[in-house]
């Protein structure tokens, strides 16, 4: 029997993938917005592709605050910018959660942005 796929749609694009295809933004319960790149921290969540144009489309129509139910604050918005800004235009395919730690390591060790 295949086994079951967890599907997410993306909040930029609106298409639907894979959950592991994609990376996870969470609202956790103290309100804080994250990037989740394990996609199991306890929150409401939301997903994105891992292309830059995606995390552009989200933050300009607001489709995170949309479905996190939360506006973001500014340091919160420019961690997603910066991290949309190491993306290339082509869909990263494939990445294991350790990766994508890594790339959001990138962002935070480079600004000095804890999350």
């Amino acid at each position: 029997m295949p086994r079951h796929i967890p599907m997410r749609t993306c909040v930029g694009c609106r298409t639907v993938k894979p959950k592991q295809a994609m990376m996870r933004i969470v609202r956790t319960a103290d309100g804080t917005v994250e990037i989740d790149p394990t996609g199991k921290k306890p929150g409401r969540g939301a997903y994105l592709c891992l292309k830059r144009s995606c995390w552009q489309t989200a933050l300009r129509r607001k489709s995170l605050n949309s479905a996190l139910k939360v506006p973001l604050k500014p340091e919160e918005e420019e961690l997603i910018r910066r991290f949309a800004e190491i993306l290339p235009e082509e869909e990263l395919v494939g990445l294991t959660w350790k990766e994508k730690a890594e790339l959001l390591e990138k962002v935070t060790s480079a600004g000095g942005v804890h999350v």
